[in-house]
């Protein structure tokens, strides 16, 4: 069974890629899109999931659920991975 994607590791994407410069540092619970992610940032995520962790999100997994903070994104992410 592969290893789940923890909220930590979707933090550190979106901090190393800049693809969210948060002027606090980002929780696992935190609105990701009240720090700034709006459609550009989705769409540079998106394809950073796809390189860092092998997964490729359809626009029909497309959903403010899936990516409201690192923690529902993980889990998202982790579901995907095992399926």
């Amino acid at each position: 069974m592969p290893e789940p994607i923890r909220a930590e590791a979707v933090i550190d994407l979106l901090l190393t890629e800049q693809i969210l410069e948060p002027e606090e540092p980002i929780t696992p619970e935190a609105d990701l899109f009240a720090l700034g992610l709006d459609s550009m940032a989705l769409m540079q995520l998106m394809l950073q999931i796809e390189v860092r962790f092998g997964l490729t999100i359809s626009p029909a997994e497309l959903s403010r659920d899936h990516f409201a903070t690192a923690e529902a994104l993980a889990g998202f992410l982790t579901k995907k991975r095992t399926a």
